[in-house]
């Protein structure tokens, strides 16, 4: 995989709501191959924040020459990257990771939990094509923390759970009734708790489970070792070059 350090002028800023925003980044000449699930690496150069901060690609365009990524504004360099504007520039490490494989399936279900709905709808836009039946389950604290479910009409049958049950069914993902339905595979992007209990769920039942990993990444390059996750034979793996994708019967839960 070839990465690309580039500067992207910024071709569309949508918000979403009050914290989250999406950036559609532009790159002129030779554009690289991007897979669902890679993630880039964003310096914030006009704040005091030394490391680039890592964002799940969200949406990619081959013809146009661009990709979208979905932030939350939650510190200084997010905080920095909403207030950019059409047509500001940005440096970005891109694309970086090992995505989602693509197989033909019958039927399959994607998982995000809050935030982690991020790099499932370019994974939902290239399966359409391979998989018969697309089911997309999402959940969240509340129905306000639930995000873009209404880009995946006509991808996939959409599926709700809240904490508070203001939306969908109440609970966790893990305990959704879909879960009670035959998948040939799962893909999953989450918090660990999340991700660790539907790769389990995955195993028991014997379903292919791919996970994306939200470890803390920094470098993008394996060098700081902040990524790490172990794998069943106790050795360790960079979640920023082996990952953020994962097979879950590869790691240890």
């Amino acid at each position: 995989m070839t990465k690309t350090v580039a500067k992207l002028s910024i071709s569309e800023h949508k918000r979403v709501n009050d914290d989250h925003f999406i950036l559609t980044l532009k790159k002129d000449g030779v554009f690289p191959e991007i897979k669902p699930g890679q993630f880039v690496n964003v310096l914030v150069e006009d704040t005091d924040v030394f490391l680039r901060r890592p964002f799940s690609i969200h949406d990619a365009d081959t013809k146009q020459q661009s990709f979208s990524l979905l932030i939350k504004a939650v510190g200084k360099g997010t905080k920095s990257l909403q207030s950019k504007k059409v047509g500001d520039t940005l440096d970005v490490l891109f694309p970086l990771g090992n995505g989602y494989s693509l197989q033909e399936n019958n039927k399959v279900l994607l998982v995000g939990g809050g935030f982690g709905i991020a790099p499932l709808y370019y994974l939902a836009k290239q399966l359409k094509d391979k998989v018969e039946d697309i089911h997309l389950l999402v959940g969240a604290r509340s129905a306000k923390h639930i995000l873009l479910t209404e880009k995946f009409d006509g991808l996939a049958t959409v599926h709700i759970t809240t904490e508070d049950e203001s939306l969908g069914e109440k609970g966790y993902v893990t305990n959704h009734s879909i879960l009670e339905d035959d998948f040939d595979k799962i893909y999953t992007c989450g918090p660990h708790p999340m991700t660790k209990a539907l790769a389990l769920y995955a195993l028991n039942r014997e379903i292919s489970c791919e996970v994306s990993l939200e470890n803390m990444m920094a470098c993008g390059y394996g060098v700081c070792l902040c990524c790490v996750a172990e794998t069943k034979t106790h050795e360790n793996v960079t979640t920023c070059l082996q990952g953020p994708v994962f097979n879950a019967k590869e790691l240890q839960w």
